[in-house]
Order: structure tokens, then sequence, then C-alpha cells
């Protein structure tokens, strides 16, 4: 190509034609992309129960689809898979935001690890977007640890703004890695509201996260999470933090002595750690095996177990009921002119919702007829 720079007005300027550059696409790439077998339901149940974290992703996948023919599908892994299950301590973690959740986890799970051995899976429940819908999913790269640790697993779900939806998930993933052998389960919840009493409902023990300077006594009493809260550690007692952190503790127990003694006869103990440095780790876990030992013996931890299940059976027939509502056609049509009598002062939102639902059910009375 003749570049007009070359012309004699620009004298001592020579531009080349260059380098025919490659092409951007791999020769050797081949032109049609391997499709990934699909796994079948025995399949999946069998590469859990042999331990494949890959194989387990997928099946958690399946479970947090929306998709009915996934659902169904993965209903039938978790029917295979629950003979396996049952043989973890499941642990809910939870706390204010920036109390060091991910962090602390990070130390637990390395500190039980390496003292009592086994396997460790944590189910991290991510808060999704009211405007984007969207989650980050990072609670991994606070686990620098556990997350290249060859016995630990760690799954970061999102809300999807479906807080119920995703406990049950929860609960069901709970399941796959017991069969897949995860004999220690953590469950990280979302922050301090509503998910905490979702999570209350599918471990074995609550630890509660605080940082000092949050309140007095009376401050303690008003938090309704303290009152699920089987133990409770005080995070970053380090460097000057340290008398703010007893200080804080001190408050914690004064508060605590206000609340009935649990229905377990465990008195719920107040520890300070630094989950930063990892200093008074072993103590919240001496506390917490003290603790199973205790429900154990007296059974309260086999009761616990049979309530949750009660619970989420319940749960479940309340999901199914919603979705059956919404899903049907008469209800899908009904719906707009519902709202549109509302926005309109023509009657009022619980009128307009009983009109609704006794639709509902006149259609349910006439189809079973």
């Amino acid at each position: 190509m003749d570049h007009p720079e070359n012309s004699s007005e620009y004298a001592g300027l020579q531009v080349n034609s260059g380098v025919e550059q490659p092409s951007i696409i791999n020769p050797y790439l081949k032109r049609q992309r391997v499709r990934r077998r699909e796994l079948s339901a025995a399949d999946m149940v069998e590469g859990i129960v042999k331990g494949d974290v890959t194989v387990l992703s997928q099946a958690v996948t399946l479970v947090e689809s929306v998709n009915p023919d996934h659902q169904a599908k993965a209903q039938e892994v978790i029917n295979k898979c629950l003979p396996y299950s049952g043989n973890s301590v499941r642990i809910g973690i939870s706390g204010v935001p920036g109390a060091g959740k991910s962090t602390s986890i990070d130390e637990f799970g390395i500190h039980v690890l390496k003292e009592k051995g086994g396997k460790l899976a944590v189910l991290a429940i991510d808060p999704s977007s009211e405007r984007t819908k969207g989650s980050i999913l990072g609670d991994k790269t606070r686990m620098e640890k556990l997350s290249v640790h060859p016995d630990s697993f760690i799954r970061p779900s999102p809300t999807a703004g479906s807080l119920g939806g995703v406990a049950r998930k929860t609960r069901e993933t709970i399941i796959l890695c017991e069969a897949a052998g995860f004999d220690k389960i953590f469950v990280e919840t979302v922050g301090v509201g509503q998910s905490e009493t979702a999570c209350h409902s599918m471990v074995d023990f609550f630890l509660l996260i605080q940082l000092a300077g949050t309140g007095d006594e009376l401050q303690g009493i008003k938090r309704g999470i303290m009152e699920i809260s089987d133990g409770i550690v005080i995070n970053k007692c380090d460097g000057d933090n340290v008398d703010r952190c007893q200080m804080a503790a001190t408050n914690f127990r004064n508060a605590l002595h206000f609340f009935p003694m649990p229905e377990s006869g465990w008195s719920p103990k107040v520890l300070c750690y630094s989950g930063f440095y990892g200093t008074g780790v072993k103590e919240i876990w001496d506390m917490i095996y003290e603790y199973f030992d205790f429900v154990k013996q007296n059974g309260y931890f086999d009761y616990r177990r049979n309530e949750q299940s009660k619970y989420w059976m319940y749960e479940s027939i309340n999901e199914h009921l919603r979705l059956n509502f919404y899903n049907n056609a008469l209800i899908r049509n009904e719906l707009p002119v519902a709202e549109r009598s509302v926005l309109a002062g023509l009657q009022t939102s619980f009128t307009a919702a009983q009109g609704l639902l006794d639709e509902y059910f006149k259609q349910l009375s006439s189809n079973s007829l």
C-alpha cells in the first residue's frame, strides 16, 4: 500500500507496510463444541455418594433451578441421597454486615479441619440487588485458605428476592453435601433479619458474631436474634480493641440473664476472639462441641432435628400452594383486574385478595366434582 507520507514533501519520513497479523481465531479450534453428557438422577447420586465435587456442584445447580423439569429431577436426587444424610454437624453463622463472618469462617474451618479432620461444606447465602436482581457471590474471595483446601466445598447462593425459597434450597443442599461425605456444614446468612429464623430452622448450633460498641444491655435485650443464639462471639478482639470487646462481652452476658432458659437447657456463652489473627478460635470450637455433647446427652439434638423436618414439611406445603395459586390460569387473568380495582380505590387490598382466593377455591371445588 502506498502511503502519502512517503511523498517527496515528507522527506526523511517513510512508513512501511507493516507485518501481516495472524487471525485471532485459533486454527486448531474445533468447529463444534463437544457437549457435556447430561447426567441422569442415578448417575448424580452415584457421583455424590463417591464424593465427586463436580457432580455435587451440578446437583446443587439443579436444586437452585426454577425449571419444573429440573425441580422434578432434583427431588429425585435428594430422595435417593436422603439415606446417606444426617451424619454431620450443622452450624449457622450470622452477624451484622462487617462483623467478619467470612473471615471468621475461614479461620473456624481451617482450625476444625486441622484438629478434627473430615470434610467441610460452606453454604453462603448472598443477598441479591432489589434493582438489578444480581448478586456478587464473592464470599469465597474472603475465604483464602478454605477456598484452596482439598477437603472444603464453598457454595454461595443468591437470594434472588425469595428468602424462603433460598432457605429451602439451602436445606436440600445440606442433604446433598452430607451424602457426599461432608461431616461439617456451615450456613452463613445474609445478615440480621428474617434470614436468621430460616437459618436457625436448619442448623444444630446457631452462632452469632458481634462487634464491640453496638449498645448496652438494653440494646442486647431488644435484639430478637439473641433469643435463638446458642453462642455469641465478639470479633476483632485485638490491639487497642481488647478492653472494649471485654466490656461488650460483659454487657451481652448481662443481657442474656433477662431471657428465659432455652428449650435445650443450654446457657449460651459469650466469648471474644480475633478472626484476623486467629486467636480465641480454639475456645469457640470447645464451646461448640461442649454444646453438642450436652444436647446429645439430654436428647434435645434428635428432638430439634425432628422438629426441623416437620417445620420444612409445612414450609414446602405453603410454598407449593403459593406457586399453584399464582400459576393458575384464572388467577393470572384476574390479578391485573384486581390490581386496577385496588389502584382506582374501588375496593380495598384485603377485599380484592379475598375475592381472588374465593375464585381460586371455587375453581378447585368445581374441578374436583
